[in-house]
């Protein structure tokens, strides 16, 4: 399968299906080679990321509808065409033409063609004013942060549409940033450090992560940088008793595992079985082995945890807005479905407050950037708990950090 197709079987499934573009791409690119997987990814991405202004240039030159697998492929080359420098346009118009012919008809391959050359030959495209357009949102969700980040708006919605780094925490239960970064270049991957964050890499060029010899051998785990410092913000240390409420995938538990040197106990929940199943594969692979699953419900009390744990790590279900650059099509999603979160944050908040000890600490954390999920949640919880007190929180941006979007607030059960 070529990154083309690939890369339209990919949008194809998120259009019908539902799916999520990096949960298609993972089974349709297992076996690929390295470029070749690499480009359909970014050529799939990059066309949820630019949809809407990928629409609005195709509406000068196409009359009426077309078939969706036809604007999806017209979206395809579009991209190519206009976005990636690497790959000739002719090329780009002639696979389009006969992915056409394959996914739609003859006739449609003609329409397909006729529209790719009528933009080759008018070489420049009419700009849209307005920000919704311009960085495919929304116009709900440019409204919604806009009115939290005003003049800040334009530089969030720019960063969602730039390819995020993949990052890399060293896994110090085995081996050392030293002996990862050697072993690395080894695999022809290049890497750098983490300009503040120690055993912590940015990479680039690995191919699939899971095919490298250290992966297999548990010298890492993926996971952004703002995300660990979530765990680092609870202060673990060797023989506490931790809870992670909401840990799947388990890279807050991997670090809080690093972070106890495999001494204490850690306890990781999460509320689908199967979400537990991988967690479990990924400790047996970093060789964590004070981890236990359970589970469990983060909003349903367990009275044998009460009082009984040093840091609690609160990583709450959100909306994910931070995320929007790893997973371009979370910003087509329904606003409306996302407004009762807070309601159900607020309740694990609540419920995972009681199992924190005097003097212990309390993580509350998101991947969104909406006020409404965060800081509003931490100051209703507040104001309703005197026992706790705050001691920071920080809404962490792409176009400020280099990291997801993140908010993490430090929460301490007074003595």
């Amino acid at each position: 399968m070529t990154a083309r197709e690939a890369a339209l079987r990919a949008l194809t499934a998120c259009r019908k299906n539902g799916a999520w573009s990096d949960g298609a791409l993972k089974q349709l690119l297992a076996g690929m080679e390295r470029r070749e997987a690499a480009l359909a990814s970014r050529l799939c991405y990059g066309v949820l990321q630019n949809r809407m202004l990928l629409d609005y240039w195709l509406s000068f030159f196409v009359r009426g509808k077309v078939q969706p697998v036809v604007q999806d492929i017209l979206r395809l080359a579009l991209y190519q065409i206009k976005f990636s420098d690497k790959i000739p346009p002719s090329a780009a118009v002639n696979e389009a033409v006969e992915q056409t012919k394959r996914s739609a008809n003859v006739q449609a391959s003609k329409l397909v063609n006729g529209v790719l050359r009528s933009i080759l030959r008018a070489k420049r495209l009419p700009e849209p004013e307005d920000l919704a357009t311009k960085y495919s949102h929304p116009q709900a969700l440019v409204e919604l942060l806009d009115a939290q980040y005003g003049e800040k708006t334009e530089a969030i919605l720019r960063s969602h549409n730039e390819a995020p780094e993949t990052v890399l925490q060293v896994n110090t239960l085995k081996t050392t940033a030293a002996k990862l970064a050697m072993a690395l270049e080894e695999a022809g991957a290049e890497y750098c450090g983490h300009e503040s964050l120690p055993n912590c890499l940015y990479v680039s060029s690995t191919g699939s992560l899971e095919a490298l010899k250290p992966y297999r051998d548990g010298w890492f785990y993926v996971q952004d940088a703002a995300a660990r410092l979530a765990v680092e913000a609870a202060e673990i240390q060797p023989e506490m008793r931790v809870l992670d409420c909401c840990a799947a995938p388990g890279g807050k538990s991997f670090a809080a595992a690093m972070r106890l040197e495999n001494r204490g106990e850690l306890i990781s929940c999460d509320i689908h079985a199967h979400k537990l199943k991988l967690i479990e594969n990924g400790a047996s692979r970093l060789g964590v082995e004070i981890l236990k699953t359970k589970l469990q419900d983060a909003s349903t009390l367990v009275p044998e945890w009460v009082g009984a744990m040093d840091a609690v790590i609160c990583d709450v279900p959100c909306s994910g807005l931070g995320v929007i650059r790893k997973k371009p099509d979370i910003r087509y999603k329904e606003l409306k479905q996302t407004e009762r979160l807070p309601e159900l944050q607020r309740r694990i908040l609540e419920n995972q407050a009681n199992y924190v000890k005097p003097n212990g600490v309390l993580i509350y954390s998101t991947c969104t950037i909406l006020r409404r999920e965060n800081e509003a949640v931490v100051e209703a919880f507040l104001a309703e708990h005197p026992q706790f007190i705050s001691q920071g929180m920080k809404t962490y941006l792409p176009c400020d950090d280099n990291t997801d979007g993140f908010f993490i607030c430090k929460l301490r059960r007074k003595p």
